[in-house]
């Protein structure tokens, strides 16, 4: 996630749920007086779903002028990918119309950058 969306990291906290949402939608959090949906980012990937743990944490991000909750198994580290690091991604056809907004290689590992609005777009 591009960093520019990011306002900050925090620990999972009480998620109060709210009925007919779809799964991955895992409810709302009040954080400092201001409610945030919460997404779990491996059900909207269609990924099984995990307990979480100490390292399980929601990343909050701002989405046109909306903040949303993404939990995520862990945040590893945050890198800077300088000019012309990136490249858009590959075309996949129908498959490949997902939410990657750019494919960056850093050393020997590839880091693939989600683009929030897109994968915010039927939520929204």
């Amino acid at each position: 996630i591009e960093l520019l969306n990011v306002i900050e990291i925090i620990g999972v906290q009480p998620i109060t749920q709210v009925p007919s949402l779809p799964v991955y939608i895992k409810g709302i959090i009040n954080l400092r007086g201001k409610v945030i949906p919460v997404i779990d980012v491996r059900l909207k990937f269609g990924q099984p779903e995990r307990p979480y743990d100490d390292k399980t944490c929601i990343i909050v991000v701002t989405v046109e002028d909306m903040q949303v909750g993404l939990i995520v198994d862990r945040v590893v580290e945050v890198v800077t990918v300088g000019d012309g690091g990136s490249n858009l991604p590959p075309d996949l056809g129908k498959a490949g119309e997902g939410y990657l907004s750019s494919i960056a290689k850093i050393g020997d590992k590839v880091v693939l950058n989600i683009d929030c609005k897109k994968f915010f777009q039927s939520d929204l």
